[in-house]
């Protein structure tokens, strides 16, 4: 079984031998799992550096680790822009995508989202989903966690989309009247090239929103033969481009 894992800047720094402090939130929850002395534990700095050891010390507001072994997660870059969607389903999707490999989210303002993030509200939101992505990642193992940006309206992503697709990274819009099924998009790249998957709400993307983005360079794919919830379709995605890069054989990371 793999080492749970607890947060800690430490860990970027840490070398074979030294003994590394972790206090807070952190040592509290490895005292509520009872983690004790002689069990083995990861500690990652959420940025991708991982320092696994054995547990030297167990208390309730200190956690000690002495390091044994230091590595680091070099996860190919994957974003995935997640349309805010109504019944939890947008935090079940980034929930998911987390542990599927995802390296960003970017909450989106889509033209038929119900669910609206509006002043205080907004700041609440996002701070949720940065919740469930640090859960994810630590249930999953990971020792980097996805940024979560802020909330982006339909002309600021498609601009964002020109941008990333100018610096060489492949952007697909999942939309299920593509002509174009994802096994032909551009998703056989390299497994280190940066990859973007666009889903929009439960009611779909809006026409003048799926030509804007493709007039950006994003290119329209479908998944399959079915229309999948705006919970799943972001996670089937992923998991797609894991396979047909074959990085799910090679053990390179997701992706």
């Amino acid at each position: 079984m793999s080492a749970p894992v607890f947060l800690s800047d430490g860990a970027a720094a840490a070398r074979p031998g030294d003994e590394v402090s972790v206090t807070g939130a952190e040592a509290h929850h490895a005292s509520v799992q009872r983690r004790a002395t002689g069990e083995r534990v990861d500690l990652v700095d959420g940025r991708g550096a991982r320092a696994s050891g054995v547990v030297v010390e167990a208390g309730a507001e200190r956690l000690v680790v002495r390091v044994d072994a230091t590595s680091f997660d070099d996860d190919p870059e994957v974003v995935l822009v997640q349309a805010l969607a109504k019944a939890g389903r947008d935090e079940q999707a980034i929930e998911a995508a987390t542990e599927l490999g995802v390296t960003r989210i970017v909450p989106w303002d889509a033209a038929r989202c119900v669910v609206e993030w509006r002043g205080a509200k907004a700041d609440k939101a996002r701070a949720s989903w940065e919740d469930r992505v640090l859960a994810a990642a630590k249930q999953s193992r990971r020792a980097r966690v996805p940024a979560v940006d802020g909330l982006l309206t339909t002309p600021q992503l498609a601009a964002t989309v020109a941008a990333a697709v100018a610096r060489g990274e492949a952007v697909v819009v999942l939309d299920e009247s593509a002509g174009e099924p994802i096994a032909f998009a551009p998703v056989k790249g390299e497994p280190l090239e940066p990859l973007w998957f666009i889903v929009g709400p439960e009611g779909g993307i809006a026409a003048d929103e799926l030509a804007s983005l493709v007039a950006a360079g994003a290119v329209a794919a479908r998944l399959g033969p079915y229309v999948l919830r705006a919970s799943s379709a972001g996670p089937a995605a992923i998991a797609a481009a894991a396979a047909l890069r074959g990085t799910w054989v090679t053990g390179s990371g997701a992706f």
